[in-house]
């Protein structure tokens, strides 16, 4: 989840060569509506929506999303709709690829060839790759930087990482081939020495930086300056090297993405709030790792949502895991408990915590329990005659 999060937050420029239409300084009144004007019709590149057509894309939908690219005066609709048919594509697929994302059609076609050699380099068949362009067209037409991708790749394989795991990056996690490829090999030798200096021993570190960086790629765009400092910081604070290396893999990395000084307020705050010593505080960090990495709203919005359902500070301490818990969640788990008369403030938070599929399944044996007869109807009573 913290990974889809730092996805979201990954912008991207598709294309590199982009033209940009100047936008007057304000907009007047009618420019908030989705139809089409006369005015903007008219500036249209006509051959450019001809061309569209003639693939079945809605050229409405073009206009409601990116509307600018029909104004370009230079556009290659043809050329990238062979490109994708070449690759295998069929016709609905490439009218969604163009509806989705415009902006392919002022790519240049050579670059765009050079993006599908790449890209297949780590797919196991054409068919793999047109499924991937058709999920992620936006990262696919994210036509720059390509001698870095083309670099890392090569390097990520030399790694030991397989091709799914890289073309799994490519399309969620494209920023990182924008690195050029020693600044991402001088962040691996920083990973593991990091690793090793915690205690980690050398035949096990390839294994633990393969699955350190699948579960969290966005760590390579981190500086060697930050990775030190979190590390300093959080060895002053009383925990050991083993205790380090045990929160850097539950938290996937995400430790790195942090500063001392939001780690500080982190901590502070969680010492205040859940009423417990220096020493208690680390134990509850090493149970609920997530302590360090939440911000200090989003950690007094879940203790307030745990204490209005009217669960205790003492409770939250025994499992600090409930605090993964959005409010909304806990609301809900709370209520579907209360309906077997269940009272969650009274018993363990165990049957509250976990997963999804961890909650309905306690719910279901909580739920067989109360509805098991006391005894059995069938069996025979022993009655002397």
């Amino acid at each position: 989840m913290l990974w889809k999060l730092l996805v979201r937050s990954q912008s991207c420029k598709l294309c590199s060569f982009r033209k940009m239409v100047s936008a007057p300084k304000y907009k007047p009144f009618l420019s908030c509506f989705t139809y089409t004007t006369d005015n903007q019709a008219n500036r249209e590149n006509k051959r450019t929506v001809e061309k569209l057509h003639k693939f079945s894309v809605d050229i409405g939908k073009i206009r409601r999303l990116k509307g600018w690219v029909l104004l370009e005066d230079e556009a290659y609709v043809e050329e990238i709709a062979n490109i994708l048919q070449q690759a295998g594509a069929d016709e609905t697929a490439v009218a969604s690829i163009l509806e989705r994302c415009p902006e392919a059609i002022v790519c240049s076609p050579p670059t765009v060839n050079t993006q599908r050699e790449l890209w297949q380099s780590v797919c196991k068949s054409e068919e793999e790759l047109i499924k991937l362009i058709e999920q992620f067209p936006e990262s696919f037409f994210t036509v720059k930087h390509q001698e870095n991708q083309k670099l890392n790749i090569h390097f990520f394989q030399e790694l030991g990482l397989k091709n799914v795991v890289i073309s799994r990056f490519l399309t969620t996690a494209s920023s990182i081939f924008h690195n050029p490829m020693e600044k991402n090999k001088e962040m691996i030798r920083i990973l593991q020495e990091s690793y090793l200096n915690l205690g980690g021993s050398e035949a096990n570190m390839k294994v633990w930086l393969l699955k350190l960086l699948s579960q969290n790629p966005f760590i390579l765009l981190n500086s060697s300056v930050t990775i030190k400092e979190t590390l300093e910081f959080l060895q002053e604070q009383g925990f050991t090297n083993f205790e380090l290396l045990q929160l850097l893999s539950n938290l996937k990395g995400f430790l790195f993405h942090l500063c001392p000084e939001s780690i500080q307020s982190s901590i502070s705050f969680s010492k205040n709030a859940l009423k417990c010593t220096d020493h208690d505080l680390k134990q509850l960090i090493l149970k609920c790792p997530a302590l360090l990495y939440y911000s200090v709203p989003v950690l007094e919005e879940r203790i307030q949502g745990l204490l209005k359902e009217g669960i205790s500070v003492a409770q939250i301490r025994e499992t600090p895991m409930v605090l993964e818990l959005t409010p909304q969640i806990v609301q809900y788990r709370v209520r579907k408990l209360n309906s077997l008369g269940y009272r969650i403030k009274d018993g363990h938070l165990a049957n509250l915590n976990g997963t999804k599929k961890e909650f309905e399944a306690n719910f279901g044996k909580i739920q067989a329990k109360k509805e098991r007869p006391l005894f059995n109807p069938v069996a025979p009573l022993n009655v002397e005659e």
